[in-house]
């Protein structure tokens, strides 16, 4: 392996290369976190899209398919959180990353359970935060990403977040090959984050109709909306984004308000957690509550491509690299596959070095 693949982000998780296969809700179970880190990748379980008694059996079921450290991604707003964060350290995950409300205190209880924390940024005041409050590592996304997402390019932020902090920095959005891995690595960043090409493999349980939406994506496919949640959201286009785009506020305030019925069912949150975890998320974002009340729009038309194999009928986050990719490999074969360019590309830059 090339030396320059031995990376304090693969200190740090214990992974082979210095490649994390992001949390996606609905999209990173048990069976794909198992297969990215059998291939020598960082896999983070989605407890995101789980509820409180569903994350302690998915992580025994990851390690019945896998003997290698992963990690798990939640956030503090969602109904219980207290009860997960007790699970996590219980089960003694390597790492947690998060991107909502965490403060110093939860992350000195990680950190003192030795396991490492490495939150998802999109700001150069974001990275300082977490890193101010503790952290071991943070992951920046660049506007480049699929889901929630920032306006800025990764090219331009990956070096702002460089200078401004001193821990590892892993960079994401955008990324698909070992081009942009010897990218990012001659950038300064400790190694990529991907989620979109992980997703797009045959190891992700996602339905195969949900997956051959995004083989036939285009570039022109791919787009940035506000109508979804009231944040920046990176989707394919299809009927059902039309529709909520041509929808008023009223329309979507009422459609926000069946969904979360939805998700307090599918959650078996009670209604005092559902307000509780849209109170969070205002503060957090410095939203309206109208704002907060509409991100239960997400999980739930996410769900229905995802887990229901619908795509006609919910919504697809994708980054921009979707546009752009045609097959479906597995995930050991896309591992071998960019740290072999990721080779060839750092060889070439030092020839006989």
């Amino acid at each position: 392996m090339h030396p320059a693949l031995k990376t304090p982000l693969t200190e740090l998780l214990g992974c082979r290369y210095p490649i994390i296969q992001t949390a996606m809700g609905w999209v990173s179970r048990p069976e794909l976190v198992a297969a990215s880190c059998n291939a020598g990748a960082f896999g983070f379980l989605a407890a995101a899209s789980l509820r409180a008694d569903e994350v302690g059996p998915a992580i025994a079921r990851i390690r019945e398919l896998t003997d290698r450290p992963f990690g798990v991604n939640f956030h503090m707003f969602q109904p219980g959180a207290a009860r997960i964060v007790e699970t996590l350290i219980a089960a003694q995950v390597r790492a947690v990353s998060f991107g909502r409300g965490p403060d110093r205190a939860m992350i000195r209880r990680f950190r003192d359970a030795g396991i490492v924390c490495i939150p998802t940024v999109g700001a150069v005041r974001h990275a300082q935060k977490m890193v101010e409050i503790g952290v071991d590592a943070v992951t920046i996304q660049g506007g480049e990403g699929g889901g929630h997402t920032g306006s800025v390019p990764t090219t331009i932020l990956l070096p702002q977040v460089l200078d401004a902090v001193r821990v590892p920095v892993v960079a994401a959005g955008g990324f698909r090959d070992g081009r942009g891995l010897a990218a990012a690595l001659a950038f300064g960043a400790a190694g990529i984050a991907m989620g979109t090409r992980f997703l797009m493999t045959r190891d992700c349980p996602i339905p195969d109709a949900t997956k051959q939406r995004y083989v036939a994506a285009g570039l022109d496919d791919i787009t940035l909306t506000t109508r979804l949640d009231g944040l920046p959201h990176r989707l394919i286009r299809n009927e059902v984004l039309a529709r909520i785009e041509r929808s008023g506020p009223l329309r979507m305030l009422l459609t926000a308000g069946a969904n979360a019925l939805r998700l307090k069912r599918l959650t078996g949150a009670s209604l005092a957690d559902m307000l509780r975890a849209a109170r969070g998320v205002q503060a957090e974002g410095g939203l309206t509550f109208a704002q907060a009340l509409m991100a239960a729009n997400s999980p739930m038309l996410i769900q229905r491509s995802m887990i229901a194999g619908r795509p006609d009928q919910g919504v697809m986050s994708a980054g921009v690299v979707a546009g752009v990719l045609r097959d479906l490999p597995s995930c050991a074969e896309l591992i071998e596959r960019i740290v072999r360019e990721a080779e060839e590309r750092l060889t070439a830059l030092a020839p006989g070095g």
